[in-house]
């Protein structure tokens, strides 16, 4: 199966669905597509929330597609790959309804990123997370103010430090990451469907001004995750990463 982005509504509520046969990985074009879902689906006004989604179960998101890294051959490419999970973030913080995110497996990267930049996030209990770009020469930095935001400054510096350890589901729920988890999908889409049919019942005008609130203070990431980009398109040059990823890929 090919990669794809995909969006839907039924009964008043959007679903956007991504997969990559490589662990739900994400190259440029799949980032561009997904962000364009989410502000397309986040505008329309026959949803009333949005539930994100990927196929699959072992992995929610493998973060930046190492093929694409290893291809970046100077900064102009480094800031187009790395704005692409920043023009996510932004598109999720800035869509006027709730997101609900739906993590089935492990998200690695920029995938902790977009679970983190979710209003609402179901997890079962083995969607383990790591933010593993120090192992490779670079930091999370575009996803670390969206990760820092939902976990805290304390338990964003442990997941950026130790990058090569997984933290559990039952860790990233303490810290504010998961709001529930479940032993399997089943459980966790029952749990989905009860909240989510309840808000497509609510005031949607309610909802999108309790979602500018609750993201209050972050009117200036336009900007921050772009430079936040440039940061990691200049580091992903250097001989350091470039060997890294090459030994991450032999893997």
């Amino acid at each position: 199966m090919n990669a794809f982005v995909k969006s839907e509504i039924h009964n008043n509520i959007g679903y956007i669905t991504f997969y990559h046969p490589q662990s739900n990985s994400m190259p440029g074009t799949q980032l561009s597509n997904l962000a364009n879902e989410i502000e397309t689906l986040g505008n329309n006004p026959n949803a009333k929330l949005i539930i994100l989604k990927s196929e699959g179960e072992k992995a929610f998101c493998a973060g930046a597609s190492f093929d694409e890294l290893i291809s970046i051959n100077d900064k102009e490419n480094g800031l187009t790959f790395f704005s692409g999970f920043a023009k996510v973030i932004n598109a999720m913080r800035k869509a006027p309804k709730f997101i609900i995110a739906r993590v089935q497996g492990k998200a690695v990267g920029g995938g902790v990123g977009i679970a983190s930049a979710a209003d609402y996030t179901f997890a079962v209990n083995t969607a383990s997370i790591k933010l593993s770009e120090l192992a490779v020469g670079i930091g999370p930095f575009v996803v670390g103010p969206a990760v820092e935001r939902k976990v805290g400054k304390s338990a964003f510096c442990q997941l950026t430090i130790n990058a090569t350890e997984w933290q559990s589901a039952e860790w990233a729920m303490q810290k504010g990451l998961y709001a529930e988890i479940f032993e399997n999908s089943s459980q966790m889409d029952n749990a989905i469907n009860v909240l989510s049919e309840k808000l497509s019942a609510s005031n949607p005008e309610a909802m999108s001004m309790l979602k500018k609130i609750m993201w209050e203070g972050t009117e200036h990431w336009d900007k921050l995750l772009i430079e936040r980009a440039a940061m990691s398109g200049t580091l992903v040059l250097s001989e350091f990463t470039r060997n890294a990823i090459q030994k991450f890929k032999a893997k």
